[in-house]
């Protein structure tokens, strides 16, 4: 009898212990999975492939046996962080010859050091090195001598009027007509390639340095699909084709965002330190051209925006009343400083600005440059007789002139969304012919 009730003890011990582990094991099974982001994607785990680490190995025929020049910034970096250029500097079966980069040095976007001549020598590998942000968006046939190809490695960040993809196009031109061919290593759109919005670029604002071809302010695409729209659609001045060839990804699919890639975050600016501020400042850049801070100086560039003079409480309720997609509004107050990576003091440094912080609340129904143009609005519908635009900064972010006279003309926003409507959906149709994924 006492050894039936021990075994009967220990039956039940067990039981009860299995239960318990099972009860466990279905709880966590029924929780929600997160969606990824860069916390729950493991260290070091590389979800796609860019085409500058495909170069060297099923692309090399494209570079074997060529004079080369490349095209690139501080982001053009292999995944093993080994700059582009020095890679290709040390390739034996090529020789590069020239190197194009942009306002700052190829290697840094630290604007406190000093930006690079507009003719200077690359220290590494003592190249010559041409800028194209100042006086020469396109190179010359001098700059170009003796060049076969022209190799094209920045990341963008899916805005038209971030320089990229306009220096894409004049160095495209620049190649058709002088027989070379382009090479183009494709790299994500971190802010997915499925948003496309705002106005497309108006004929007397085409070839400038905000807006290469007629391309809307967010477009969509990544700068692989942007070199092949380019080409397609004859956007090239003298209706010229370059020779292109884009080296594309490999795992990169267009809903992805930036941190879902399991690349590593480089900074485009050092004001967009994080990809929300990117995300913002695809809408919120607007205010670069307006007396307002965009943030620069602040915790949370192109998520704060404000002045000392804006009524912050009347513009916070006016947006939030316009129930926004994916973004809330709330009263702000900060004070722009001088950071260590800038050249010169921000917008209103020092200055006690009553701000509005856009809290982005849903990424992917979000729309940023509506709620750029909503924001203008909203300051400008409280303060008409405060607000100064800065035309010539304004039509490089806009390129049109449509934002400033509706504004102006007392147009709503949801008349101004409406406005651009008929060139987007054309847009859209059009860039289905150049999607790679």
């Amino acid at each position: 009898m006492t050894k039936t009730l021990r075994s009967f003890r220990f039956n039940l011990v067990q039981f009860v212990f299995i239960a318990l582990i099972l009860f466990i094991s279905t709880s966590c099974k029924h929780k929600s999975e997160p969606k990824p982001n860069v916390s729950n994607i493991e260290e070091n785990e590389i979800r796609v492939t860019i085409g500058a680490d495909r170069l060297f190995s099923e692309f090399s025929h494209l570079i074997d046996n060529k004079n080369i020049a490349l095209v690139s910034n501080h982001s053009g970096r292999l995944s093993n962080g080994t700059h582009l250029a020095d890679t290709l500097a040390n390739y034996p079966n090529s020789e590069l010859l020239v190197l194009f980069g942009m306002n700052y040095n190829i290697r840094s976007n630290d604007y406190s050091i000093p930006k690079d001549k507009e003719e200077d020598v690359d220290v590494q590998t003592g190249l010559p090195k041409y800028s194209l942000y100042g006086r020469n968006h396109k190179p010359t046939q001098q700059m170009l001598k003796d060049v076969d190809v022209i190799i094209f490695d920045i990341q963008e960040v899916g805005a038209r009027f971030y320089e990229h993809i306009n220096i894409l196009g004049f160095v495209m031109e620049a190649a058709a007509e002088n027989d070379i061919e382009v090479i183009v290593l494709d790299r994500p759109n971190p802010i997915t390639g499925t948003k496309a919005d705002g106005f497309l670029t108006d004929n007397e604002f085409l070839y400038g340095f905000g807006a290469f071809g007629k391309v809307p302010v967010i477009h969509g695409m990544t700068i692989g699909e942007i070199a092949a729209l380019y080409n397609g659609e004859q956007m090239l001045r003298g209706k010229n084709k370059a020779k292109l060839h884009v080296v594309q990804m490999i795992g990169w699919k267009r809903s992805m965002w930036y941190d879902e890639t399991g690349l590593e975050w480089v900074k485009p600016s050092p004001n967009l330190p994080t990809l929300e501020a990117l995300i913002a400042y695809t809408g919120t850049c607007l205010f670069e051209g307006l007396n307002v801070s965009a943030g620069r100086g602040t915790d949370k560039p192109f998520q704060y925006i404000g002045a000392p003079w804006i009524d912050n409480t009347k513009v916070v309720s006016l947006l939030n009343e316009m129930k926004l997609k994916g973004v809330q509004f709330d009263t702000i107050t900060f004070v722009p400083k001088k950071m260590p990576f800038h050249s010169r003091d921000p917008y209103l440094t020092g200055e006690t600005c009553k701000g509005i912080f856009v809290k982005i609340t849903d990424r992917d129904v979000f729309e940023p440059y509506k709620t750029g143009v909503a924001m203008t609005w909203s300051v400008h519908e409280v303060h008409p007789d405060k607000v100064e635009w800065n035309k010539n900064v304004m039509n490089r972010l806009v390129s049109s002139r449509q934002l400033e006279n509706m504004i102006y003309g007392g147009a709503h926003p949801a008349e101004i969304f409406k406005s651009w409507e008929q060139e987007l959906m054309e847009f859209r149709q059009i860039s289905q012919n150049y999607l790679l994924y």
